[in-house]
């Protein structure tokens, strides 16, 4: 069913005319005089998160000494890619939750500069961090509250990527230079690289890495911790959540596993662990969930409202990095779940017509490329959620009573198992294949786009099971080629064209917008 939207919007008519051939747009975007003025004030709001970081002379000092801090001048063109085309609630949800997730990126590089031997030295700081896989729910760390997670690889390489597309590439080649197979994921060789490096802050009492979510990242993992046990005297504790994560014979293996992480944090950082402030994350993680869940109501509606790949990195930041222990995230999320609800009632849209409801799933590289507002504006193609986004979903124990305390290990040991990478990419069939059949009809989905990330086995082993059972559902499925974050194997127009090509020829339509089809910015950040 195609919905157009009922208003005219004054603003851009034809996207295109934004890019030039360098590795900014000519200027910025129209929106209309109330639009624009509030993405301009949005503008100046991330000048000045990044004014208070720089004034502290550390972090001018840090900006010189780590290779991967660079990315982060490109920060506000890492912004507008994912406004493109956006009006009225869509666009502040966007800014509220982007904006939020920069902010906190922030601290943590601020947190990791003051804590680096190199840098800060604060060693009394340093004394109450833990430093925590970039993949790894901070689940163990919700009853520490004098006790810092910092996750050393978000700021120089996921972060990072968000804003150049290019910003692994060095770490890549690093890597490979040093043994490491050049058809293994980019992630984590990516992180191995900036180890091997010598480009990333040493600080923490010690170190808890995961083993989600693929041998690549063991493969990683390794190379990381023996360089911080050998080298910086970091001891590191490996949490391994079992393959098998739906199944109840493997709980009690996984409960004890956090049991052991936790005695592990109080062993190293002499701080023990607070029963009051973990039952206070446990109400915020639920309070999170129950959001989560009434904004993906919202987007079964025909008006949806809060998607895209910002949907997908604020619940990845919220869900996994925070895990309750910040309790600003309650007022953000109330904040968006408000704003949703005005857009939907007053059937705001984020394009002019919306031909198809879209379900994104696989390993995605959405971070790096404007992909799903590209799907949205070019093609009318709307992303109602992601793979990613489809986490947990059942309340944890969340008042403090004898019996909780125990349910407590297996709900963190559940968190933990459900992390975004690895809840759909193990745990069988039905976790990957025939739920998302199920999302496809309760979201009214008529389209699945599939990443195929060429570095990745675990779903590549699928691509017939889901093209046989797409056909006899009638869902158009998508297949579409990329290798994370290294763009030197799939630009991101040759990406693009994978889709374009279907809805062609497949589709037999015509884009919305034809200005953006081909763009010029393999080159831009």
């Amino acid at each position: 069913m195609v919905i157009k939207n009922p208003v005219e919007k004054a603003g851009e008519h034809t996207l295109g005319v934004l890019y030039n051939n360098g590795k900014v747009r000519r200027r910025r975007e129209w929106r209309g005089v109330r639009d624009t003025l509030y993405d301009y004030t949005r503008w100046l709001y991330l000048v000045s998160i990044l004014a208070r970081f720089v004034v502290k002379p550390r972090n001018v000092k840090g900006m010189f000494r780590y290779r991967w801090m660079s990315n982060y001048l490109a920060v506000m063109h890492g912004m507008d890619k994912f406004t493109i085309g956006l009006r009225d609630e869509p666009l502040r949800i966007t800014h509220t939750a982007m904006n939020f997730v920069i902010a906190d990126v922030t601290k943590a590089i601020d947190d990791c500069f003051r804590g680096d031997r190199r840098l800060g030295n604060d060693k009394a700081f340093s004394d109450r961090c833990v430093l925590t896989d970039e993949n790894a729910m901070t689940a163990f760390m919700m009853g520490f509250p004098n006790v810092k997670a910092i996750l050393r690889e978000v700021p120089t390489m996921f972060a990072a990527n968000i804003f150049n597309q290019n910003s692994t590439t060095h770490y890549l080649d690093v890597a490979q230079e040093f043994g490491i197979p050049g058809d293994v994921c980019p992630m984590p060789e990516a992180e191995a690289g900036i180890s091997i490096d010598d480009d990333f802050c040493v600080l923490g009492r010690c170190a808890v890495q995961v083993n989600t979510t693929c041998d690549g990242s063991l493969m990683g993992n390794g190379v990381i911790a023996k360089r911080l046990e050998r080298e910086y005297g970091i001891p590191t504790f490996q949490l391994v959540a079992p393959m098998r994560h739906r199944e109840e014979d493997v709980q009690e293996y996984a409960a004890e596993d956090i049991r052991k992480a936790i005695a592990f944090v109080e062993e190293h950082t002499g701080q023990k662990w607070d029963w009051t402030a973990y039952f206070e994350s446990a109400k915020r993680v639920n309070d999170a969930t129950r959001k989560r869940l009434e904004q993906l109501e919202i987007n079964s509606s025909d008006y949806p409202q809060f998607f895209g790949s910002v949907f997908s990195l604020y619940n990845d930041t919220n869900y996994m990095g925070n895990c309750g222990r910040n309790a600003d995230f309650v007022k953000i999320d109330k904040k968006l779940l408000a704003l949703a609800e005005k857009g939907a009632k007053n059937k705001r849209m984020a394009a002019k017509e919306y031909r198809h409801r879209c379900i994104i799933w696989g390993v995605q590289p959405q971070y790096c490329i404007d992909m799903l507002y590209w799907m949205l504006q070019c093609w009318g193609v709307v992303p109602l959620t992601d793979m990613l986004s489809m986490v947990n979903t059942r309340m944890i124990a969340e008042e403090d009573t004898p019996e909780n305390r125990e349910q407590a290990y297996y709900d963190m040991a559940w968190l933990n198992e459900n992390m975004i990478m690895r809840n759909r990419t193990h745990g069988g069939y039905k976790v990957l294949v025939d739920e998302l059949w199920e999302f496809c009809e309760k979201m009214h989905a008529d389209m699945v786009m599939m990443w195929e990330h060429m570095s990745c086995k675990a779903l590549t082993g699928m691509h017939g099971q889901f093209e046989e059972q797409a056909r006899a559902k009638g869902i158009h499925l998508v297949w579409v080629s990329h290798d994370l974050c290294d763009p030197r194997v799939f630009s991101r127009q040759a990406i693009r064209d994978q889709f374009s090509s279907y809805m062609r020829t497949v589709m037999r339509e015509e884009p919305l917008d034809p200005s953006i089809e081909v763009l010029p910015d393999n080159d831009a950040w």
